[in-house]
């Protein structure tokens, strides 16, 4: 029943946004041939003639259209006909193509207030992260940090924790002797490596039999990330380095000792490269009865584990009056289509990989699972970020978009006379043939993903 609810929400944001072109093409007297509910593939499971337009109703329920004359070549309307979207001046055709990005973003206003007003509250999306447990080794760091059960964990190595995902992801990469280095760590370590052996040249295999001195507490890198990375906006790229098998075995060989006897393989650089590779801190700071409190550091297993359950709680954004209401409200639907934007342009310069972009489908599953854990409310919520998401994507100047023709609307503004239409239509039919290429991947991705959990 949940998936049935959330594909009625997300047919609604599609109605919505061909009901915004459909009212602005009448509102400028140009003639509607077909409104169309669904993508005319396959099956048209109803249609009916209302008034002077043609109502369907296709079997692939997600999409829709709204037709001109124009977009059919064998329409008996005269080619100079003031009912012809051609026909009009630029400005109004540019209003009519983006009437279904405006509607779509006047919905999921309407969506998040009504939420507001029905559940007198907007999630933030900002938790409060609590210490629940404590289940680590006796021999383990978290014992001598100075951590309680029931420490409200504020900040990890200067990042501000708002969610268990950016805990989580600074802990596991901060896992002992993970293989990962900076180059800045390496060259400080060399430098005290240098200052305990002075006799010995950087790059000079060290000979077999001599000793030499080690670092008491090699510095190691201190894990943390930015703000889009905490939000999940965009990926967690741990900077530096990996060390070969041959580091690794020498890592192995140096790990906790104060001198190391050479077998004759490493030189100066490598044995600074190796001890780089250690613990990882992580200095956390934690609320506890109103005060902040530092924590002595932390240092994680090989695994990435510091033994401690977590449980968290959901600041929720008050709206009991109407100034909270609308204040609320954009408040939350800013922030949200902030981080959509910004991912979206994680996307397009790579840094989100194409396997995890996905679409309806995963869409339609997750809004479900969300609205069977959480209540319509959350579900609501979605579609009303859907309905953003949708107004982004559609505004975006990518031909067979709406963006798309409004950049072909502009040229012609540019220019000062109409574009030929056989050219448009050309670009347009390449760049469509790219989206549904582009959709078909989406769905596998989709599917895969719901296979795999």
């Amino acid at each position: 029943m949940s998936i049935v609810i959330m594909i009625l929400l997300l047919s609604l944001l599609i109605l919505v946004h061909e009901a915004g072109h459909f009212m602005a093409a009448r509102m400028f007297g140009i003639k509607v041939e077909k409104f169309g509910f669904g993508l005319p593939v396959g099956p048209t499971l109803w249609s009916k003639k209302i008034g002077d337009v043609e109502v369907l109703v296709h079997a692939f329920l997600l999409g829709g259209y709204v037709s001109f004359p124009d977009d059919d070549k064998d329409c008996d309307l005269p080619e100079d006909s003031p009912d012809r979207f051609i026909n009009k001046p630029a400005w109004q055709k540019a209003i009519v193509v983006s009437a279904g990005v405006v509607a779509n973003v006047i919905c999921a206003i309407a969506l998040v207030m009504f939420v507001a007003i029905w559940t007198k509250q907007l999630p933030s999306g900002n938790f409060e992260i609590y210490t629940g447990s404590i289940s680590a080794p006796k021999e383990a760091s978290i014992w001598d940090s100075g951590l309680q059960i029931g420490d409200r964990i504020y900040s990890a190595n200067g990042c501000k924790i708002n969610n268990i995902y950016s805990f989580v992801t600074i802990v596991k990469n901060s896992a002992r002797g993970n293989g990962t280095i900076s180059q800045n760590i390496v060259d400080e370590n060399y430098k005290q490596l240098k200052a305990l052996n002075p006799g010995l040249e950087k790059d000079e295999i060290i000979p077999e039999g001599v000793s030499i001195r080690l670092p008491e507490k090699p510095e190691a890198d201190i894990i943390t990330m930015d703000k889009y990375a905490a939000k999940g906006a965009k990926y967690f790229k741990k900077e530096g380095f990996k060390l070969n098998e041959k580091l690794k075995a020498l890592r192995e060989a140096v790990d906790g000792k104060k001198v190391y006897t050479s077998d004759g393989n490493y030189t100066l650089a490598e044995v600074a490269e190796a001890i780089s590779d250690g613990r990882h801190p992580i200095n956390i700071t934690v609320l506890r009865d109103g005060e902040s409190v530092e924590l002595n550091p932390i240092y994680p297993d090989e695994k990435g584990l510091i033994g401690i359950g977590m449980t968290s709680k959901q600041k929720m954004i008050k709206t009991d009056t109407a100034e909270k209401v609308i204040k609320g409200s954009c408040k939350y639907l800013w922030e949200n289509t902030y981080i959509m934007m910004y991912s979206l342009g994680q996307l397009f310069t790579g840094n989100i990989p194409m396997k995890d972009m996905h679409g309806v489908v995963a869409i339609t599953k997750i809004g479900g699972d969300i609205i069977q854990k959480t209540g319509k409310s959350a579900g609501i919520l979605l579609a009303a970020l859907i309905s953003m998401n949708l107004a982004i994507l559609n505004i975006l100047p990518i031909p067979a978009l709406d963006g798309g023709h409004l950049m072909f609307l502009f040229i012609e503004k540019l220019m000062g006379k109409p574009l030929d239409e056989k050219v448009i239509e050309k670009i347009s039919s390449i760049f469509f043939t790219i989206l549904i290429i582009l959709m078909v991947l989406i769905v596998f991705n989709d599917i895969t993903m719901i296979i795999k959990k």
